[in-house]
């Protein structure tokens, strides 16, 4: 149905934050407090925690080219369900530290979750979409001990689609000198989408924008996250994926968007035969940001599966 997840039972690479929601907080008892770790080499990740600091802990990474911000809705609601949520940003993003070395291979964001993930008393859940989800996939599934113990992926598999993927890097690349203003940025993140209009309230996306000194708006991460060179091997290959996903024995939840263009069902259904545990949702509505497409379908499924598999906390 239309609007609708459909549950399937047990059986990014990069993304930006394209949603125009303000996620503002209507309270100030809603608003996260800042919280801080330490990543791979002593790189400084800065981000928001709802809930009881005592409480289990669920830890939230983003895509690349997002920031922590993409989460608080769903940090609020884990709040509330008595969890410790953590959103970060991760490195060379949003307010953490930008690599001093243009350190970002796909081993160094799991490296950072290891670090981060050790810090609490015991492992915690953790939810990544596109390149947080590789950074949680790899980061339990290559690890000799409990990194998480249960693994969200959002939108993200082993098999990723070729023409999603060149759609959203040729986004991503085109404008290295920003835009003028929130409203342009906002036009061409329209037309991306293929929207005929755009709100008015431009409040979320400026979370994920930073002015420069020359008073242009830019996509708010490290340009050497985009620029780094080496061979494709060093940052993704889907057999690492695969062999990840084979090892995986805690609770796992694939979330997909139906309408996404990186992650196939065919992809889906290859991902559930590896790891035959895993419980499925694909979200109607929403395509490759399922959180910022349908916050609420996305949100709702986090708390059943942490729910379900976790009954008390």
């Amino acid at each position: 149905m239309t609007g609708q997840t459909a549950n399937f039972g047990r059986a990014g690479m990069l993304e930006v934050d394209l949603s125009f929601e303000a996620r503002a907080m209507s309270s100030p008892s809603q608003k996260g407090r800042s919280i801080g770790y330490r990543g791979h080499g002593g790189v400084a990740l800065n981000g928001d925690a709802w809930g009881d600091a005592g409480a289990p802990a669920v830890v939230l990474l983003h895509g690349g080219g997002q920031t922590r911000h993409s989460w608080a809705g769903t940090g609020r609601r884990l709040a509330e369900e008595g969890w410790h949520a953590i959103a970060l940003d991760q490195r060379g993003h949003g307010d953490s530290e930008w690599a001093p070395l243009g350190e970002y291979r796909l081993d160094d964001f799991v490296a950072d979750l290891r670090c981060v993930a050790r810090t609490f008393d015991r492992p915690p859940v953790v939810i990544g979409a596109s390149l947080g989800g590789m950074a949680a996939l790899l980061a339990e599934g290559e690890s000799e001990e409990t990194i998480a113990r249960g693994v969200v992926l959002v939108d993200i598999t082993p098999r990723l689609e070729p023409e999603g993927l060149v759609r959203i890097i040729s986004f991503m690349t085109a404008r290295p000198d920003g835009f003028a203003s929130l409203e342009e940025a906002a036009d061409a993140i329209a037309r991306y989408r293929n929207q005929r209009t755009r709100p008015d309230d431009l409040s979320g996306l400026a979370k994920n924008l930073r002015r420069g000194p020359d008073g242009r708006y830019r996509w708010h991460w490290d340009p050497k996250f985009m620029s780094r060179e080496g061979p494709p091997g060093d940052y993704y290959t889907p057999e690492r994926m695969v062999a990840a996903a084979r090892r995986l024995t805690v609770p796992t939840l694939l979330v997909r968007g139906k309408q996404s263009d990186v992650v196939s069902r065919e992809g889906a259904a290859e991902f559930l035969e590896a790891v035959p545990h895993a419980r499925f949702v694909d979200v109607g509505e929403a395509g490759h940001m399922v959180a910022g497409d349908r916050n609420d379908a996305f949100t709702q499924a986090v708390v059943d599966f942490v729910r379900e598999e976790f009954p008390q906390g």
